[in-house]
């Protein structure tokens, strides 16, 4: 009964150290403990209020959510930066009367992602998401939000993976 007890406990502790290394997200910061996200600001044609802060707030808890960096405000290992640099809806698909079925929001970001402690990870890259929705619907209100959030939940994972993981 008790080498039974050891083999148990020896197999706990090797299982509780081995998943510290292990990271579920994928995620490896490195040596960084600090994380800073800058300001986006909206260089788009079509100006949506408020849409560069959702971003930059959706962001930084994602990075929050999957790492152990602290946000900073400045000094950071790893700086976010850069514009939302389109913003505009289009039509998808077409009904029989020639008018839109189906339209598409998309928006675009231009991101600089610095990592100070390893320099060669640095890149300045575009990412962008859609979302169709229903023409005779207005993209307002909680459409609006659903949408955005859609948009940025997918864009802010392609930023994270870029800057922070392998794949």
């Amino acid at each position: 009964m008790k080498k039974l007890g050891l083999i148990l406990s020896i197999f706990s502790v090797l299982t509780l150290v081995s998943c510290g290394i292990y990271s579920f997200t994928g995620a490896s910061t490195g040596d960084a403990k600090s994380f800073q996200v800058n300001n986006f600001q909206n260089t788009s044609d079509l100006i949506e209020p408020g849409i560069e802060r959702t971003f930059k707030l959706n962001l930084q808890d994602l990075i929050q959510n999957q790492t152990n960096l602290t946000l900073t405000n400045n000094n950071a290992d790893l700086i976010f930066e850069g514009e939302i640099i389109d913003y505009y809806i289009s039509p998808m698909t077409a009904t029989a009367q020639n008018t839109a079925a189906q339209n598409r929001l998309t928006i675009a970001v231009q991101v600089r992602y610095y990592n100070t402690l390893e320099p060669e990870k640095d890149f300045d890259r575009r990412f962008s998401f859609y979302y169709d929705y229903d023409a005779r619907t207005q993209l307002v209100g909680g459409e609006l939000n659903t949408a955005i959030e859609e948009i940025y939940n997918r864009i802010t994972q392609d930023i994270f993976n870029a800057a922070l993981t392998d794949w």
